[in-house]
């Protein structure tokens, strides 16, 4: 080849090029091996703000000494951090970095109500009927932190552009917190979201979720004498009962995978008194959000009709309302390979016996060599059981989560046996691996503008050329007492 003074520039640029990109590649790969080393070197430490956020077990909306704990850890390591976002005091996002690629981390604290479990192996209430974490959420919010901060040192080090956030998400269980930071804009910047959730296997294959909708039903009658004056009285309990025979009689005629579930949240004062206030809570679910707001709007009905003949006065109010996730292939396959680089949970002697009691409180099947398997990838869009809140974060911008064993295999969440692992070193161990794997994902599509390009095509692809974003829960103000 015949060089001349015009090309010689172009070739020195092409070379500076090619091996600078060799030298981000063989950087990353070696801070790769020093986020896993410093992850392992802080287990105990991140252990004790999981614990502590598990002790402190505070339910969705009212999470103010969880989220000032983690909010203070990314403080300290420099982030900027803006609080009471999207209108929830318990919401935040913290930013490290600047310019692109932008990478969002989920962190959830919330905890259930009921579901006080001491770490141990039979079912032992620390406070009768006090909340626990039975979803893992303390582990959830805590491994999430752990990440981010491990990218942002990583962004130091290498000098590499981009800008890493950290948002806390309040409220999962049945508040839809991330909906309204959906709503308010606040993920409209970022090009990748990263979550994962406690499960009792380790996996990253691309899954879906059930949208889900809810809404308390209020009905309002007239007091009277039920022994006395019956006749006089209108009862509210009455139209609550006959609306939920009339949405059972529904479940014939709905959209197979429909799941609808209610509660009676207020019946009455006294046997003798006939109601004038009653309360029902219903959940309904499907993997398409057309068909859920199509059951939603014939509940409304069923509703309606209950007071109707009843002579009862009825009003709702939606609680929350989630979309299904949205599976995004290429961001999965980079996940599940971090994942399998990172692998399972190994147990200790103390934690196999640990395990093994708590398996067999639940039935179960597995054994404790089950949480150190990485589940094989599979492509699928098929729905799991559950919802989250996710789901519209994952319509909003490309998005890729992992679950890990947390909690003994064959065990399940919004248990008392998950409570009682999340509490103790086996817990601790799948949020490590939760935190690896995010860390890791992030810092490798921090170098993979390709994959970030692919990503946003397939979710634009995914949602349709006609696709505007509308939250199924109307314009309503987040519900902060909820769960009060």
């Amino acid at each position: 080849m015949k060089l001349n003074n015009h090309s010689l520039p172009r070739i020195i640029a092409l070379l500076f090029i090619i091996t600078g990109s060799f030298f981000n590649i063989a950087y990353s790969q070696k801070y790769k091996k020093e986020v896993l080393q410093n992850l392992d070197n802080k287990q105990s430490e991140y252990g004790k703000t999981a614990h502590q956020i598990w002790e402190w077990a505070e339910l969705g909306y009212q999470e103010t000494k969880s989220s000032e704990l983690l909010q203070e850890i990314l403080r300290d390591e420099g982030f900027t951090i803006e609080i009471g976002v999207a209108g929830i005091p318990t919401a935040f996002v913290a930013t490290y970095g600047s310019g692109s690629p932008v990478i969002g981390v989920l962190a959830e604290y919330d905890a259930l109500p009921g579901l006080s479990q001491a770490a141990v192996t039979k079912r032992e209430p620390v406070v009768v009927e006090a909340p626990g974490h039975a979803c893992g959420h303390h582990l959830f919010g805590t491994a999430s932190v752990a990440a981010a901060i491990e990218v942002k040192n990583w962004l130091i080090k290498s000098g590499h552009a981009g800008t890493i956030k950290l948002y806390g998400t309040p409220a999962e269980e049945g508040g839809a917190g991330k909906v309204y930071m959906v709503r308010a804009g606040l993920f409209d910047d970022v090009d990748a979201v990263l979550h994962w959730h406690p499960a009792d296997r380790n996996a990253a294959s691309p899954w879906s979720s059930l949208a889900n909708k809810s809404a308390k039903f209020r009905f309002y009658g007239i007091a009277s004498h039920a022994a006395g004056a019956p006749e006089r009285g209108r009862s509210a309990l009455d139209a609550v009962e006959a609306m939920d025979m009339m949405a059972n009689m529904m479940r014939e005629h709905v959209p197979e995978k429909t799941r609808i579930h209610y509660v009676i949240t207020k019946g009455g004062t006294a046997p003798n008194i006939v109601p004038e206030f009653a309360e029902v809570f219903y959940y309904v679910r499907n993997p398409d959000m057309d068909n859920v707001k199509s059951i939603f709007n014939r509940l409304v009905k069923i509703a309606e009709g209950a007071a109707q003949g009843t002579e009862t006065r009825m009003e709702y109010d939606v609680i929350h309302g989630v979309y299904n996730l949205l599976p995004n292939l290429a961001l999965a396959k980079v996940m599940h390979e971090n994942l399998s680089v990172v692998g399972g949970v190994t147990y200790n002697e103390e934690e196999k016996i640990f395990a093994q009691e708590i398996i067999a409180s639940y039935n179960g099947k597995n054994t404790p060599e089950d949480a150190a398997k990485i589940m094989p990838y599979v492509e699928s869009s098929a729905a799991g059981g559950g919802s989250t809140d996710v789901g519209d974060i994952s319509w909003t911008v490309p998005t890729v989560g992992l679950a890990a064993a947390t909690w003994v295999p064959g065990t399940g969440a919004h248990t008392w046996q998950a409570v009682a692992a999340g509490g103790m070193t086996i817990g601790e161990k799948g949020m490590i691996v939760a935190a690896k794997t995010i860390a890791l994902t992030a810092i490798e599509l921090y170098n993979s503008p390709k994959v970030l390009e692919a990503a946003r095509k397939e979710l634009e692809a995914s949602r349709g050329a006609d696709y505007k974003y509308e939250a199924l829960l109307g314009d309503r103000l987040p519900p902060l007492d909820y769960r009060k």
